[in-house]
């Protein structure tokens, strides 16, 4: 078992005030794996004071020394990838074959990325007699997912530090042990005290005063929709800038000349993926009606091709969920799913014996569901895909559109083409079509209920920029 004994503020590490600690249990075998410690307020407070105090050297310095130091870490991510990979296997049970691939490659590039456009922070524009300059906005809190945790740590460290602001960030309770690991690689590569600030602890504690704090300028959330609201009020008294990437019910739409056999398969890959523990997943599948039946078909064969199990064993490609609350969550959704009549034709309610001990639910697949089902509506965050059947194209976007949340959605069609004109279609805020995947380069972000701002891309920088004018007198 792992004891992290410090909290990482000012450039070095700090006993928790209280000397409470967090554990972390491991939801394959629901034994604990690690302890951290439990911040309380004095102690987020000292890591805002350390944040504002360090913000004005650092937005003052070079963005070629910003990039040095940022592409320095993202080498150091390298030389320590084995230990990110432990760190997602333990405290979230992603399986082992996967935790590169899922959670530290695009975290990898995406800390190359931002170092390579810090530069943008010194175009200068020019109209007239306005010039038009970037700014750091500065104080930044980051509240962080257990789904994703390094990924969308890095989602939001990586543009803040190309910007040149600074950052207190706390990691979800099921999963802070990368977030320390990043603090001892910002430690090792020379980023100066202040930049970076960990603070571990309970997000009902401590998160209001990451959002509510007057030395803060920016809170970035990542998390549920109802607790992005509470962040929002939180931080309005101060009128500081929030970015949340909330909740998602994202459709995927198979055309009627679709290669379904191929769409489907992605389709239920998609939702598979991470345990269903994927904000953005395509959890509606949105079939025609004259293919509903091959297509349900062929969805149930690729469920049961997937190996659920021990995380560690390099054959399996589904691990638990996250933590026995969650995995009790979605239990509670197939019962309801069946309930309202949806017919549940591959997964379930049952465990294999030699999984009682974890987090585990079986990935999960239902027919029959109509748009108005709650397990067509709400966000499940689990292995379950509901497969809607349509008669006419308008008739999919509409359902599609159908939602409070709009992050994403996805489009398999004959050609690119067409995809692409469903996509515009689509009222969210990411589009997979063909069969795509997740890109760093692309915005990413919700519309509706699913959240405000964008991470990733040029945009992603955007968040953590003022823009200030300055106008000269008219020759």
């Amino acid at each position: 078992m792992k004891n992290i004994e410090a909290l990482y503020i000012n450039g070095s590490w700090h006993p928790a005030s209280r000397g409470e600690t967090i554990t972390v249990i491991n939801p394959a075998t629901q034994q604990p794996c690690a302890s951290v410690p439990k911040a309380n307020e004095s102690d987020v407070i000292s890591a805002i004071r350390a944040a504002h105090e360090a913000f004005e050297s650092w937005a003052a310095t070079s963005s070629q020394d910003r990039a040095t130091l940022m592409h320095a870490a993202a080498d150091e991510m390298q030389a320590r990838y084995d230990d990110l990979v432990e760190a997602h296997v333990t405290s979230m049970g992603c399986p082992i074959s996967l935790a590169g691939s899922l959670h530290i490659d695009a975290a990898i590039e995406g800390l190359h990325y931002y170092a390579d456009l810090a530069r943008k922070m010194d175009d200068v524009t020019t109209v007239d007699n306005v010039t038009i300059i970037k700014e750091p906005i500065g104080v930044c809190s980051f509240i962080n997912p257990w789904n994703y945790p390094l990924h969308q740590l890095m989602g939001k460290v990586a543009p803040a530090l190309a910007a040149g602001c600074t950052i207190v960030t706390k990691p979800a309770e099921l999963t802070p042990l990368q977030d320390f690991i990043m603090a001892e690689i910002f430690h090792k590569v020379g980023l100066p005290p202040g930049v970076f600030n960990l603070v571990s602890g309970s997000g009902r504690e401590i998160g209001p005063i990451l959002s509510s704090h007057p030395q803060v300028d920016m809170v970035s959330f990542t998390g549920s929709t109802s607790a992005g609201i509470q962040v929002a009020l939180s931080a309005a008294d101060t009128v500081k800038r929030v970015c949340q990437e909330l909740g998602g019910k994202s459709a995927l739409i198979i055309t009627e000349d679709a290669d379904l056999d191929t769409a489907v398969r992605y389709g239920v890959a998609d939702v598979m993926a991470n345990t269903g523990q994927t904000c953005n997943a395509l959890t509606r599948m949105l079939v025609p009606a004259s293919r509903y039946t091959q297509a349900v078909q062929i969805a149930a064969a690729a469920a049961s091709e997937q190996h659920i199990g021990d995380p560690r064993d390099p054959g399996v490609t589904m691990g638990p969920m996250a933590s026995l609350r969650q995995k009790d969550t979605v239990i509670e959704y197939i019962k309801q799913g069946i309930a309202e009549g949806a017919t549940l034709v591959y997964g379930g309610l049952e465990t294999p014996p030699e999984l009682e001990t974890g987090a585990y639910v079986q990935p999960t697949i239902f027919a029959d569901v109509t748009n108005n089902m709650t397990i067509a509506r709400e966000e499940i965050f689990g292995p379950v895909l509901c497969m809607i059947a349509y008669d006419t194209l308008d008739d999919a976007i509409a359902m599609a559109n159908d939602s409070v949340y709009g992050l994403a959605a996805g489009v398999y069609a004959k050609s690119q083409s067409d995809a692409l004109a469903i996509a515009r279609r689509l009222k969210a805020g990411q589009c997979y079509t063909q069969g795509a995947y997740f890109s760093i380069r692309a915005p990413f972000g919700g519309y509706k209920q699913s959240g405000n701002g964008r991470e990733w891309g040029e945009h992603g920088l955007d968040e953590f920029v003022e823009t200030k004018a300055v106008i000269a007198p008219l020759s």
